[in-house]
């Protein structure tokens, strides 16, 4: 018997098991799911950042100085402080985005074509922009219960968790204030998904096909830091005036504040947080797609689809 007669049925099953792969559907809730787990681990960055992006009079400027100031001051649950809003914000924004942006990119995927990377822009901006509407609320109490230790005690709202949160707010400020900032934000949203997951993507396919990486570890490794570094730089200057906007006791045309901004900083308010934000987003979009991807791959065992043979 031939070489490639024996080989014939494994390829077949090769061929059925890469079928099955790229028709299978993943849970919606996986990428707020491995969100959440990705929070968890880089809170007290995105903590720090929210006070160095809100810092005035004499507050720490730098992130080692706002870290020692908190942890000082407060100890240790003080850098998790909000953790319960930023949960809330995850399984809510993320969720969203994450679930809408595989629905488009599973349906647009066969077995013989995947999705262009300027397709891949456009359903993951249309994710985004969805996602930064249903996670505005717990993104507004988010930024708030980050920032409030650092208020004088008479403007602290010391809201006890995130669903306290949300009761007082609706209750003393009006159902809209679960939708300040929502314009920025749905920008940053958009901004956020477009270079993190269609990034992703891309660079993930990128060192598959030119590079002798293979789809594993490495690669997914590489990607989402790359991923990561591109969101950062993207979102920087809609991530600060977001943060300006959520974080005010006054509300100011998004002009006004802008031109406020620009008076007292000049231009350098863009990038303010810069490092904090990629030391805080770039581990967390690594974490994100790390467990991401461990959600997939356990999916698959699951449902009894193997890794596909490499030799064949």
């Amino acid at each position: 018997m031939s070489v490639s007669a024996v080989r014939t049925p494994e390829a077949a099953a090769a061929r059925k098991k890469s079928r099955e792969r790229q028709s299978l559907r993943y849970p919606f809730w996986f990428g707020g799911s491995a969100s959440c787990f990705a929070a968890c681990v880089t809170h007290p960055l995105d903590l720090v950042k929210v006070r160095l992006q809100t810092r005035s009079g004499n507050a720490p400027s730098t992130m080692v100085s706002t870290f020692a100031h908190v942890f000082t001051h407060h100890g240790l649950p003080g850098l998790y402080s909000g953790l319960s809003a930023s949960l809330l914000r995850q399984i809510t924004y993320s969720t969203t985005r994450f679930g809408v942006y595989e629905e488009f990119k599973s349906s647009l995927t066969t077995s013989t074509s995947k999705p262009s990377f300027p397709i891949l822009i456009a359903i993951s901006s249309m994710s985004g922009f969805l996602g930064g509407i249903a996670g505005n609320p717990a993104d507004v109490l988010n930024v708030r219960m980050q920032h409030d230790a650092a208020l004088p005690e008479d403007k602290r709202r010391n809201y006890k968790n995130a669903i306290d949160g949300l009761i007082r707010m609706t209750r003393e400020e009006g159902w809209k204030s679960l939708f300040r900032g929502v314009w920025p934000n749905s920008m940053r949203a958009v901004l956020m998904t477009a270079s993190q997951l269609a990034s992703y993507d891309g660079f993930k396919r990128v060192l598959i096909e030119h590079t002798p990486m293979v789809d594993g570890l490495g690669t997914h490794f590489s990607a989402s830091f790359l991923a990561g570094f591109v969101a950062t730089t993207v979102c920087s200057p809609v991530d600060v005036i977001k943060t300006r906007v959520m974080s005010s006791h006054e509300s100011k045309a998004l002009v006004t504040l802008l031109t406020d901004v620009y008076k007292l900083e000049g231009v350098g308010w863009m990038f303010r947080g810069w490092v904090p934000s990629f030391i805080r987003l770039g581990p967390h979009t690594i974490a994100t797609f790390l467990f991401l991807e461990q959600h997939k791959k356990l999916y698959r065992k699951f449902k009894g689809i193997d890794e596909l043979d490499r030799a064949i």
